[in-house]
Formats: structure tokens, C-alpha cells, sequence
């Protein structure tokens, strides 16, 4: 089997395998997280991000491969979550741009879209780490070139392309030194594989199915087109009325008369409608399908196997929803006065009420929920910009995994936006400190970054695994205490961690330090700690903050 050209359906197929691949393998990803802290996230964001992308991709009408690229790039920036979501959508806006002029594509024009993508997200990044995403998007477009070099082929080229990505994987512990200490692959490159495998797999007809997580899904995994709104935006954009899907389990059950044959089977099936994917493994296929008649369609399903799976959803009874929807609220709006824009606000990222409730005190406008484990999205800081009318824009991410995606918000939106690099609470709260209203943006963020750097951060959270990192010994379950991002103790008792971090962080200038009591944290325990402290340091004094944040039992200020 040879491929010389790639479609609009061809790339289409690419993506919605790659999704799925991706989707299937979120746990796995998330678990390479390095730190044992119990916030590995990696695989949801670039899931998320990346079904964004899907789901712009599937709004788009064309038969353009470059159009339908620069859909996907469009709905992988606004959704994108997390640092790595952030480098995935740059990797495919470099993609898209590279072939933004190519209705279809060449194996030269394919192989192309991967080196563009690689320049896309390198550009992208301050300081380019090795052994991580970064690293495998590059050695495996350098494969793919070699490759591209010598066949026609792109079935070839894709092939080079995963071989690549999955030597340039396992490599990354090699390249950078903490994933060789606690032996694990780089997550982001290893979802970058999953991507890549499933691209393969759609040109190859050959979906890779994991039949383990058919039976059991995890919160985090869909089957390959469950959960996509593909809902037409007119009746006029329907041929086919019913979006049919199924899963048949090839050559079980009473009804089988015909051997499964894969080129037969998706060319009768493309007579019954459009919008058609076929994907198999040896023991399953699946099908979407456009159709008028979904009963045919199972029927001829039944010819090859057992169906395990049924969607029907009548596309024109969706369009009537939303018609009506639309309707009663044109019907409620009423003439909207005027707002008056205030001249700055500010957006601190934070979860717990508690901790909302903070730091709306301290001055900022709007709490956009999320932290460890919830990374808001490029879109979220969009969209709250434009509801809370102001002239200038302030972020305050408060996590280093978020900052990439606000500042890539601060980009895309026409509103003044600063984003101060805050990577805990303690640095978002010392920041506000020197907020002044009556100076410029510019001002505001060059001294709320320097005021956030006068605060020592800490954390106290449970342990997810067994490892070691930078010398300290770690259990599972045990209580480790972190210091400005870095790991310095992990003890079985959460009392001596908490007391023992406080221990550590204090030093002769420390005036003050603040305990921001967590969800899971005990408050009288917290203050029987802060008693033997303050005994021990007389000049020092302890406040408390319930936070009720998820995750870290305590969050510790000290300044």
C-alpha cells in the first residue's frame, strides 16, 4: 500500500486516530510526571488541548488539507492547557503554517509540516530543554526528512517519522539527568508518540485499539468519536441526517456471513452516506458514518461480526435544539447599557474558596480556578479578559505550568496584558504588594516581578511513589516538604514535615510566615507546630489562612 498524496479525508482520519491514541494512553502519560508530587497532569493537558484542536478541525467544511491544518492549529491554541499543551499547539501552528497554501500534500510538502512545526515551538520557548517534547518533534522530523528524501511514499515518511519520535523517546533520559534519577521516559515526548502512532495508524488503516480500555474507559480516555460535537449549524449544511457509529467485534456471533474484507467493507459503506471513517485492529472495527438509514448500516456491520457498540444521534433534531435555543435568547436579550472599563484588573489563578476569597481581599478583580491538575486553558484567560472590561490586563498564574498559556492569551487578545511569572500562591500574594494603580502596565509588571522574588515559598503534599531526587530518599504516601519548587525532605509523619520545612525555610531576616491551611490540612495541628516555632524564634511571627486548596496540605509564606 502506497501513498503519494494526502487528502483533506486522509489528514482528517490523522487526526481523529491521533486523538484517540493520545486519549487512550492519558494515565500512562500522566504517570511518567517526574516529580512524585501527586499533580502528573501532563497527559490530560495535551488530551484536552488537543481534542480542542479535533473539535475545531471538525467544524470546518473544507476539502483544503492546509485549511482544515490551520482548523486544527486554531483549536489547539485556544484550548491549549499546560506548558506542554502550550508546545503542542505551537508544534502544529508551525505545522499548519508550513502547508497553509497546499490543498493536498506531497510526501516533500508532509515532511515539511513537521520541520515547521519543530521551528514553531523552539522559537516558542525561552530556554529550549533537551530531552523533552522538544527533542523528539525534532529527531523524528529529521527521520522523516531522510526518508522523505529517497520515496514518494508519506505512508513511508510517517513511518520514519514514528520511528524517530519513539528512538528520540527513549533516549530522553540520556539528555536530561532527573528522568534518568527517577527512571521514567518524558512524558510530553512520550504524548507526542501516542500523536504520531495514531497518524500512522489512520494512513495505515491499522487503528491501534487497546481492548483494556475498551472494557474499562478511565475518566480521562474516549472511544475515537464519542464526545465530539458534531452538531451541522444548518439544516442546509445536512445530507445525511443520522451521525451513526459502531463497533463491531469481527467474525463473533450468529449473524456473520461474510469474512471481514477492509477495502470491501469501507467502499460499501461510502455509498451509504459521508462524513465515513473506518478503523480496524484485528478484532474490532469501528465506524462513523453520515447516513439516512442507520438500521443498513448495522446491518451490514452484522454481516462481518457482533456489534459491541451503537450511536445514533438525528442530526436535524439538533439543529431544531439549537434553532430554538437561539431563539429564546434573542427573544431575552434586552438592550445592554454601556460598560464603563475600569483602568486595570487583575487575574490570579487559584483554587480552594478560601483562597479566592484571599486573594480577592488583597485587591485582584477575578480568581480563575485552576492550579495543580486543573490548567486553565488559553481560551479560559480569553475569555474571562474580555468579560471584566478594562483598559489594561494583569495575570497572576501562581504555577509554572500555567504561565505559557497565559501569556500565550496575553498574545492572541486585543486588551494590554501583562503576565507576571508567579509560580506559587506565596509569589502571586507578595506580588500584589506592589500593585499601584496610578502606574503603567509596564511599571506594575516590572515591580510586582521583583516584589513576588522577595518571598520564600513552601508546600507540604503526599507522595505518589517510591524514588529519590536530589538525594532524598522517598516513599509512597510519605509527607514531602518543598522549598521554592525543590524537594528537601519526605517523612512519614505530616507533623515533622510541616515543622521541619518551617525549620528550614526560616533564617534571621524572617519577620513573618503564613500557613495556608488546605483542604486536607489540619488547622489545630498547623497551630500546635506554630507554637514550638514561634517559641523557638520569639522574632517570628505565624499567621494562619484557611485555603482550602486541593492538593497541598499546607502552602507556607515566609518573608
Amino acid at each position: 500500500m502506497e501513498l503519494e498524496k494526502l487528502t483533506a479525508s486522509d489528514f482528517q482520519a490523522m487526526v481523529i486516530a491521533g486523538a484517540e491514541r493520545l486519549s487512550e494512553n492519558v494515565d500512562l502519560i500522566n504517570s511518567l510526571n517526574v516529580f512524585p508530587v501527586p499533580d502528573g497532569d501532563t497527559g490530560t493537558n495535551m488530551n484536552m488541548s488537543f481534542q480542542s484542536g479535533l473539535e475545531n478541525l471538525r467544524q470546518s467544511k473544507s476539502e483544503h488539507v492546509g485549511e482544515l491544518a490551520q482548523s486544527l492549529a486554531k483549536g489547539l491554541l485556544m484550548g491549549a492547557r499546560g506548558n506542554s499543551g502550550v508546545i503542542l499547539s505551537q508544534i502544529f501552528r508551525g505545522f499548519s503554517q508550513a502547508i497553509k497554501d497546499k490543498e493536498t500534500l506531497s510526501s516533500e510538502d508532509f515532511v515539511a509540516a513537521f520541520v515547521g512545526g519543530v521551528e514553531s515551538a523552539y522559537k516558542a520557548v525561552m530556554k529550549p530543554v533537551e530531552g523533552t517534547i522538544l527533542t523528539v518533534a525534532r529527531e523524528s522530523a529529521i527521520r522523516g526528512e531522510k526518508k522523505a528524501a529517497k520515496t514518494e511514499d508519506i505512508i513511508e515518511v510517517m513511518k520514519s517519522i514514528v520511528k524517530g519520535a519513539s528512538l528520540s523517546l527513549d533516549k530522553t533520559p540520556d539528555l536530561l539527568p532527573v528522568l534518568k534519577q527517577v527512571g521514567v521516559v518524558d512524558s510530553g515526548g512520550k504524548g507526542l508518540l501516542c500523536i504520531y502512532e495514531g497518524f500512522l495508524a489512520a494512513l495505515t488503516g491499522e487503528v491501534i485499539i487497546d481492548h483494556a480500555v475498551e472494557a474499562a474507559k478511565s475518566e480521562h480516555s474516549h472511544a475515537m468519536f464519542e464526545g465530539d460535537n458534531e452538531t451541522p449549524l444548518s439544516m442546509e449544511d445536512i445530507t445525511y441526517g443520522y451521525c451513526t457509529e459502531i463497533m463491531v467485534r469481527i467474525g463473533q456471533g450468529p449473524t456473520v456471513t461474510k469474512e471481514f474484507d477492509y477495502d470491501e467493507f469501507r467502499n460499501l459503506l461510502n455509498t451509504k452516506g459521508d462524513s465515513l471513517l473506518v478503523v480496524n485492529d484485528d478484532e474490532i472495527v469501528k465506524v462513523h458514518v453520515h447516513t439516512e438509514n442507520p438500521g443498513e448500516i448495522m446491518q451490514l456491520g452484522q454481516e462481518f461480526g457482533e456489534l459491541i457498540k451503537i450511536k445514533v444521534d438525528n442530526m436535524r433534531e439538533q439543529v431544531r435544539g439549537l434553532e430554538a435555543e437561539d431563539q429564546a435568547l434573542q427573544a431575552d436579550k434586552t438592550v445592554a447599557t454601556p460598560v464603563e472599563k475600569k483602568p486595570f484588573a487583575i487575574i490570579a489563578v487559584a483554587a480552594g474558596e478560601g483562597m479566592m476569597e484571599l486573594f480577592k481581599s488583597i485587591g485582584v478583580h477575578e480568581v480563575l480556578s485552576g492550579g495543580q491538575t486543573m490548567n486553565p486553558s488559553t481560551e479560559d484567560f480569553i475569555k474571562l479578559i474580555d468579560q471584566v472590561a478594562a483598559e489594561n490586563i494583569i495575570i497572576l498564574p501562581n504555577n509554572k505550568n500555567i504561565i505559557m498559556a497565559a501569556e500565550q492569551a496575553a498574545q492572541v487578545t486585543d486588551v494590554p496584558t501583562v503576565v507576571i511569572p508567579t509560580t506559587t500562591i506565596p509569589q502571586g500574594i507578595s506580588s500584589m504588594l506592589a500593585y499601584n494603580p496610578s502606574q503603567s502596565l509596564e511599571a506594575n509588571k516590572e515591580a510586582m516581578t521583583e516584589s513576588s522574588q522577595t518571598v520564600i515559598s513552601g508546600q507540604i503534599t503526599y507522595s505518589i511513589r517510591d524514588t529519590e531526587i536530589d538525594g532524598v530518599s522517598i516513599k509512597k504516601d510519605d509527607y514531602m516538604g518543598l522549598v521554592n519548587g525543590k524537594i528537601i525532605l519526605s517523612e512519614a509523619n505530616i507533623e515533622s514535615s510541616l515543622s521541619n520545612t518551617l525549620e528550614y525555610i526560616i533564617n534571621e531576616d524572617m519577620e513573618l510566615i503564613t500557613i495556608i491551611v488546605g483542604e486536607d490540612g489540619d488547622t489545630e495541628l498547623a497551630e500546635k507546630v506554630a507554637e514550638e516555632i514561634e517559641a523557638k524564634y520569639p522574632d517570628v511571627e505565624i499567621e494562619f489562612v484557611q485555603g482550602d486548596q486541593p492538593v497541598y496540605h499546607y502552602i507556607l509564606s515566609a518573608e
